[in-house]
């Protein structure tokens, strides 16, 4: 009963699965003058498999929900890929969130910069670009349930 009450007094709180914010990191994505060799030097000397695109996927389980498998993306992509556009760095970090649409609404209000649509991908989730205030492009990731 009291952990109800909490709660509903810290609408933040790691049980809350409506309030929209971001959950944790759904990726890492960096820049590369040759994506290949990095990967194979990664796979080589820090034992990071790489899956069928082109990525690696750490997976871990939901303090709240033991049964959810998370899965962190981790890839390099050839310098100047244009997936990180319009920002001029070499990184972009891909955040899982919860209710992205109220999320991308919250955003709009709070004047940040929406990229694109949402865009949803069967078997994967929902996904949208905003930029930060630095000029850092953000990808959000809604996981498919």
């Amino acid at each position: 009963m009291e952990e109800k009450k909490n709660q509903k007094e810290n609408p933040t709180s790691f049980l809350d699965t409506t309030t929209p914010k971001v959950t944790g990191i759904g990726g890492i994505f960096f820049c590369s003058d040759n994506p290949n060799e990095t990967k194979e030097w990664y796979t080589k000397n820090l034992g990071i498999k790489i899956n069928d695109w082109g990525s690696s996927s750490f997976e871990s389980r939901s303090i709240d929900n033991p049964d959810k498998i998370n899965s962190l993306q981790w890839k390099p992509f050839k310098s100047g890929d244009e997936y990180f556009s319009p920002s001029k760095k070499d990184f972009m970090i891909n955040y899982q969130v919860q209710n992205i649409e109220a999320f991308v609404n919250k955003l709009k209000e709070n004047g940040v910069t929406i990229l694109d649509n949402i865009t949803a991908y069967d078997g994967i989730g929902k996904f949208v670009h905003i930029m930060d205030v630095e000029g850092n492009k953000i990808e959000l990731w809604e996981p498919e349930d």
